[in-house]
């Protein structure tokens, strides 16, 4: 089963950085840090509320100014923008009235963007996660992979923003092929170990196992890197039972994770307002950032989230 995921997905052309004024700084660190290891173009993007608003002297009418607005939010931006043209990283500065997460998917269409970075936040105790209304809009019907910055990341964590180790969440459905996939392109760009992990919940064991050691679910995960790559990076599996948020934090601080990859086929509405989704919990309590594929782009890739035999996934590695 082919995959059409696009080489531009792990070497970034061009990087949209969606900011909020002020900006989030450790967003802005990372997407400054891949622009510059790829020689990416980076565009600094923030779409702004019309809320500057002028009274002429004579009619005393007030009324919505603009181009004071734009102006305004593009002064905030020239900071980041010269820290990025000191760095050598070709930077444009884009603002545009409206909603942000809107504006950011007609941007990203228009320019042929090729990777989305933004920061989240994540106020209040665990059980009130709160990932962001634009972060959320966005993950789920982006065309182009998305990095999310959590609110948990520590700005150039573990290796100074080189990825050395990633960690791919996959499972025994279709889409796990293409997360797989983007995953082993990203670890061979980036010279990276690459671990794939299964989590099986405690009532979902006897069906995923179906008579199987762990061993040879390990080996099924193997599979779904592509042949040649396989040949060409570090990559192992490892299958556990438990809750799939736990086990994922857990082995992202104990493998000293620099990047985590998920599909976001989860990422439905109702997570995103119940903020049960395993999705959103990654996000807010990552140590490390995390790129996600919306269902647009699995669904785009040939993944129907059916789920794949042993036989399947073994052939799956071959094409």
């Amino acid at each position: 089963m082919a995959h059409a995921l696009k080489g531009e997905w792990s070497v970034p052309g061009t990087i949209l950085f969606a900011t909020e004024v002020p900006a989030n700084e450790k967003a802005f660190s990372y997407a400054l840090a891949q622009a510059a290891e790829f020689g990416s173009d980076l565009i600094l993007f923030h779409a702004y509320d019309t809320l500057v608003v002028s009274a002429s002297e004579t009619s005393g009418i007030r009324y919505y100014d603009y181009a004071a607005a734009a102006k305004a939010e593009i002064e905030h931006l020239k900071p980041l923008a010269e820290r990025a043209r000191v760095a050598g990283v070709r930077t444009e500065v884009v603002v545009r009235p409206g909603l942000p997460a809107d504006q950011i998917l007609v941007l990203a269409h228009e320019r042929q963007i090729d990777r989305i970075v933004m920061g989240t936040h994540s106020p209040g105790p665990i059980g009130k996660l709160l990932v962001g209304s634009v972060a959320e809009a966005v993950l789920r019907t982006a065309t182009v992979p998305v990095m999310i910055v959590g609110p948990q990341v520590v700005e150039g964590s573990i290796h100074n923003f080189e990825t050395r180790t990633i960690l791919c969440a996959v499972s025994m459905l279709d889409t796990s092929m293409v997360v797989a996939s983007f995953a082993a392109e990203l670890a061979l760009k980036h010279h990276a170990r690459l671990i794939l992990q299964h989590v099986i919940k405690p009532q979902e064991r006897s069906q995923v196992l179906a008579g199987r050691s762990i061993d040879q679910i390990e080996g099924d995960l193997i599979s779904l890197v592509p042949a040649d790559l396989q040949e060409k990076i570090d990559v192992q599996a490892i299958v556990v039972p438990g809750d799939p948020t736990e086990e994922m934090l857990y082995q992202a601080r104990a493998q000293k994770a620099d990047l985590i990859v998920l599909g976001a086929q989860g990422a439905s509405a109702f997570a995103a307002i119940t903020r049960h989704g395993v999705v959103y919990k990654v996000l807010a309590q990552s140590p490390c950032p995390v790129i996600t594929l919306s269902p647009l782009v699995l669904a785009r890739s040939g993944a129907t989230g059916e789920r794949i035999s042993p036989i399947e996934t073994f052939l799956a590695g071959v094409f």
